[in-house]
């Protein structure tokens, strides 16, 4: 523990000494709707946290709603008299932030790993995962993708408008996957490529994807699934601010226009044993067809997270490579659950079906879950789409039928916490019907 103390304040010693002008740094987390909540602290006062000294924040801060209402959850909230939690910093996350008008920095900061994790907070709850399954012996590498659109700065009657092309100053509305794209877009987007890689993000493949606008991000392959969701909470985080020094809007809205390509949260996951070798490429694959069969077995029950929305439900189906049921497939972007070509060292599932605006971390935690109970249960999966385009199983398409199929799944009880589930479950109900008590302009159209 002395040594872990020593180690964070070298680290905001280092950082003091490199950006002398800092004053402030932003420690956050993220709540469970996906947002950041969190404290500006003087960074004197962040030494002193680093050398040891206590740092809490309000428990009940990771049950905020998506507009940041508390609901009442069980004993939580309204008859708990709202008590502190401990956090401690994540190291090697003290990074500067580029995109406000002031020098100011910014830190992770979580319960995991202190003497009462909070049990919902979405870091600890895959904490726990990779911890169970590290003392198994398996390793997960995984990479994220993830889907955003840029808008203009201004909304016309609060809705989105296209992107200006910043060489025509014209409409960026025609979908497409040109490269040229890219190219036009490139200040801002080589500015948000730059500022995550300042974060620690190892940046890679950058897309223009199909909708107008829209744009794909690749993350590198990591060993620490913990860092891997680390670096999508914090890309989008910097990518929402880059944009708006530029001048226009990012989201990760998962489906910002009816009419074209929502975004996505791809996931790339494999398993590896504590010698390197490819768990999921043993004995024929035969691990691998395992591990799809009980990601398989769960999705339905894991909605809630995939599409935490009720915008994320909109996603499903109708526009290209969505999937409207559980589904795997051979290099079929139409699966929700892709088996990309790859030698057996790389052989790995890569997860289509989470919205871009989900959590990170809940989401990597589900796929995980459901690629252990597999491996423990060795149940065949169905047909794959190359064999049978109609193979799938059905799932839930709105917010209340999702909460009912995962409030009760024994298996994710398990393997997620029964009192995380519980928890969430509520959360995702509550805020769908807050989302339902506005009277919407359309309805006066249909029933006045």
């Amino acid at each position: 523990m002395k040594s872990h103390s020593s180690a964070l304040l070298a680290e905001v010693r280092s950082f003091r000494q490199n950006h002398p002008d800092v004053r402030y740094v932003d420690l956050i987390a993220l709540d469970i709707p996906g947002h950041f909540y969190g404290k500006r602290y003087p960074v004197e006062m962040l030494e002193k946290v680093a050398a040891g000294s206590p740092l809490k924040l309000p428990q009940n801060a990771v049950l905020l709603g998506v507009q940041g209402g508390l609901f009442k959850i069980g004993d939580y909230c309204f008859n708990d008299g709202d008590p502190d939690a401990n956090r401690r910093l994540v190291p090697s996350t003290l990074k500067p932030v580029s995109w406000e008008s002031q020098p100011l920095g910014q830190m992770l900061i979580t319960s995991d790993g202190t003497e009462a994790p909070i049990e919902f907070e979405p870091r600890e709850v895959l904490a726990k995962v990779l911890e169970r399954l590290h003392h198994k012996g398996i390793h997960p590498v995984v990479a994220f993708e993830l889907e955003f659109y840029l808008f203009d700065k201004k909304l016309a009657d609060g809705l989105p408008q296209f992107a200006r092309d910043p060489l025509s100053d014209d409409a960026d509305d025609q979908p497409n996957l040109h490269i040229e794209r890219l190219s036009r877009f490139s200040e801002v987007l080589d500015d948000m490529a730059q500022t995550a890689k300042d974060q620690g993000i190892d940046i890679t493949v950058i897309t223009a994807e199909l909708g107008p606008g829209q744009f794909e991000i690749n993350f590198g392959h990591l060993d620490d699934g913990l860092r891997a969701a680390d670096w999508a909470a914090l890309f989008s985080r910097s990518t929402r601010g880059v944009a708006l020094k530029h001048g226009y809007r990012a989201s990760f809205m998962a489906k910002p226009y009816l009419q074209y390509p929502g975004s996505g949260m791809h996931v790339h996951v494999s398993l590896y044993d504590g010698a390197g070798n490819n768990l999921l490429a043993a004995h024929q694959q035969q691990p691998l067809r395992h591990a799809v069969a009980g990601c398989l077995e769960l999705l339905p029950h894991c909605m809630p997270i995939f599409s935490p929305n009720h915008n994320a439900f909109r996603r499903l189906g109708g526009t290209v490579n969505a999937a409207t049921r559980a589904s795997w497939g051979f290099e079929d972007r139409d699966a929700c659950v892709r088996i990309p070509d790859s030698d057996p060292r790389n052989l790995r599932i890569e997860h289509r079906l989470a919205s871009a605006d989900a959590n990170p971390y809940l989401v990597l935690a589900a796929i995980l879950a459901g690629l252990e109970h597999g491996l423990e249960t060795q149940r065949e999966p169905f047909a794959p789409l190359n064999e049978d385009r109609n193979s799938g199983a059905d799932f839930p398409l709105e917010m209340l039928e999702a909460v009912r199929a995962m409030r009760h799944q024994p298996v994710l009880r398990d393997k997620l916490g029964a009192e995380f589930v519980d928890v969430y479950c509520e959360n995702k109900r509550q805020d769908h019907l807050a989302f339902q008590q506005e009277i919407h302009a359309r309805e006066y159209r249909w029933f006045l």
